[in-house]
């Protein structure tokens, strides 16, 4: 059995990956870590967890959470994880942290974009970026992995089988992505009310976005070169999910079949990557509560461009459930335990 501690578990990311864990054979929690709640029963702030989880919420003691439990997952505001981690706790222990801190490889552009100082540069090198369809054999031996972020995990994904082949100019890819306000957390901000969120849709941290960095970083691995691009979100009225509209100039005429191939190339073996049928565009609500990331594209030949579509859960594939998948990894453990959850409709 794998003992687990969470960091941060009574954010809306670390709620998910209690209820998650609560479902997983091989893991058990033991560690419900709060600065906010300690000392409260967990089922209090999260009441779904009622005569489910008897915990009460701890503090964000890493030191000595790592002497109890097999692995830490960070649920944190970025820079926590990396004020807390050295060299003794993770030779006691795996670290999940699904902030940014560990993210990005240059320390210079995390400081850049994030604001803060790194306080643990020196593990950025080993650090695994945990997106486990391209980095499976790599989160396998891990002992710290950094969760990729919900819009990164959805816009990679939609665009790596055509990054990886050559087939787009990656100089023209636009992503245009839109969320429900679950990703901005759950803290109390006037911008996330009822009243300022409902009826309404609006672009923002538009040519700044903090998850610029980190796309352009990996899709740049799987292309080959450096890419720039534009990313910009948007957010809409609802509790939970992700969708990717990506556009750019196809480097020569080809097929549906042609592109359709080089998404089951990579894919076709993912249990957790659905590529849609034909004219068949992703819903967020198709994967609603779920790991699934659906994905489909459509050529213009009009334009020469390909338009790339996909739809993730934030809180799932996009954060805890990607968590997990890595912890599964990690320990050798069957890839899919604790997320063969099906898409919740309505």
């Amino acid at each position: 059995m794998i003992k687990v501690g969470i960091i941060g578990a009574t954010g809306y990311a670390g709620g998910e990956l209690v209820r998650i864990l609560t479902g997983h054979k091989d893991a058990e929690i033991k560690w419900f870590g709060s600065r906010s709640y300690i000392d409260k029963k967990y089922a209090d702030v999260y009441q779904n967890m009622f005569q489910i989880v008897d915990a009460v919420c701890m503090d964000d003691n890493m030191e000595e959470l790592a002497s109890q439990v097999d692995v830490i997952f960070t649920a944190t505001p970025q820079g926590l994880c990396a004020s807390l981690v050295n060299e003794e706790i993770l030779s006691k222990t795996k670290i999940i942290d699904l902030s940014a801190d560990f993210r990005l490889k240059d320390v210079k552009v995390y400081e850049e974009w994030y604001k803060i100082e790194h306080k643990a540069p020196r593990f950025l090198d080993e650090a695994v970026y945990g997106l486990c369809e391209i980095n499976r054999e790599d989160v396998k031996k891990a002992r710290l992995v950094a969760n990729p972020g919900c819009y990164t995990t959805c816009s990679i994904l939609t665009a790596y089988p055509l990054a990886k082949e050559g087939l787009i100019d990656m100089s023209t890819l636009i992503i245009d992505a839109k969320s429900g306000t679950s990703g901005a957390g759950r803290g109390a901000k006037v911008a996330n009310l009822f009243c300022e969120v409902n009826e309404n849709i609006k672009a923002y941290g538009v040519a700044t976005h903090r998850h610029t960095p980190e796309i352009e970083e990996q899709l740049g691995y799987a292309a080959g070169e450096k890419v720039v691009l534009n990313f910009t979100p948007h957010l809409v009225p609802m509790n939970r999910g992700i969708l990717a509209t990506e556009y750019a100039k196809l480097k020569k005429d080809v097929s549906y079949e042609e592109v359709k191939a080089v998404y089951d190339k990579y894919y076709g073996n993912e249990k957790f990557i659905r590529v849609l049928e034909k004219d068949v565009c992703p819903e967020t609500r198709w994967v609603e509560g779920s790991n699934y990331v659906d994905i489909n594209f459509k050529i213009d030949p009009r334009t020469g461009r390909i338009i790339m579509m996909g739809a993730i859960d934030n809180l799932v594939k996009g954060a805890a459930g990607q968590a997990v998948q890595n912890m599964n990894l990690m320990f050798g453990i069957e890839e899919s335990e604790g997320l063969d959850l099906v898409p919740v409709f309505p």
